[in-house]
């Protein structure tokens, strides 16, 4: 989960050679944070949990499934637009199916980060962690197929999303401040890129070919964030997009780090920017508040279709929707 801050399908294997669907990508694979999450949270002693009412209100049934938001999540949403499946499921989903491991699944915890402090805070998953639940999925995956040859398809062919960035920068620099004595702000992104090269490498050399690394959303701008004045936070909103513009620069130059792979940068920050500066473009009424569980809105509003934040940290079912076409396309034409 984005914590608030203040200041204040079917079982298909195919082989070694196959295309899959109109494409070449045979599963999609989620890390990170709750952007990503699909219920990875819902077991764990952790204050980053949403397996309850008024989340998930509108997705399928009005279930809580530990998605942060009132529906599907950005995972499930590019998962649908690779052609693979319209819900990606979490990997500690007890009920987890085998007949969903070789189209993908979903490791992301809410709440965690790069910065094993953040991890440590919020009670989630780290993202070593998450690998480590990669490497038993492999295993799992591969007493399924019953093929090393075909196993190895799924994962080389494979769509990596990793969202991280957002907590380490809201929580652990700017709100509780674990890292500021250690770290300039500049100094503390150049860390965390150095994290998120640590955990590429970490899934390549697990035969991850195919990277689509998201950048932060404009963290200054979250309802939790202007709470008090409305104003979206300037100097976090500065924080967030010099990490962006790291991360950019070096996920552009990772291929010669890592032949054979390929990346794209998705850019979180400057469409939901725009979502935000101009919502009525898209159908939006409210920008500033969101649809759910904060002061001013501890009933739930209506219809979250018109606001841009469901809650303190996380966009609605429908921002996803609207900023998620062209970035689905960029990783279609970089990677598939």
């Amino acid at each position: 989960m984005l914590l608030a801050f203040s200041f204040i399908s079917l079982f298909y294997v195919g082989n070694a050679q196959q295309s899959y669907g109109n494409s070449t990508v045979s599963a999609l694979f989620a890390f990170g944070d709750s952007i990503l999450d699909t219920g990875n949270n819902n077991l764990l002693l952790s204050v980053s949990k949403v397996n309850f009412y008024p989340y998930g209100r509108d997705f399928i049934g009005g279930r809580a499934t530990g998605r942060f938001g009132n529906g599907r999540v950005f995972s499930d949403i590019i998962a649908e637009g690779l052609g693979l499946k319209n819900l990606l499921p979490a990997y500690r989903d007890p009920y987890l199916s085998n007949n969903d491991l070789t189209t993908g699944v979903c490791f992301a915890s809410g709440g965690s980060g790069l910065d094993p402090i953040t991890a440590r805070t919020t009670g989630s998953i780290w993202v070593s962690d998450q690998v480590t639940d990669f490497q038993n999925y492999i295993t799992r995956l591969n007493g399924v197929v019953g093929n090393q040859e075909q196993a190895n398809a799924v994962i080389s062919n494979a769509v990596y999303l990793i969202s991280a960035g957002n907590n380490d920068i809201a929580i652990t620099y700017f709100t509780t401040g674990a890292r500021r004595l250690q770290y300039t702000l500049p100094a503390y992104n150049d860390q965390l890129v150095s994290w998120t090269r640590d955990l590429i490498k970490s899934l390549y050399d697990m035969g991850a070919r195919k990277f689509a690394v998201m950048g932060t959303l404009p963290l200054g701008c979250l309802p939790g964030a202007r709470a008090l004045t409305r104003a979206c936070e300037l100097f976090v909103n500065q924080g967030a997009a010099m990490f962006n513009q790291q991360l950019s620069a070096d996920i552009d130059n990772l291929g010669a780090t890592f032949p054979g792979a390929k990346f794209v940068y998705v850019d979180m920050y400057n469409p939901l920017l725009g979502l935000i500066i101009n919502p009525q473009a898209s159908g939006f009424i409210d920008v500033a508040d969101a649809c759910c569980c904060t002061p001013t809105h501890l009933i739930p509003c209506l219809d979250a279709s018109r606001y841009v934040f469901w809650d303190v940290a996380h966009p609605t079912q429908k921002s996803y929707e609207t900023i998620a076409p062209q970035i689905i396309e960029n990783i279609k034409a970089k990677l598939a």
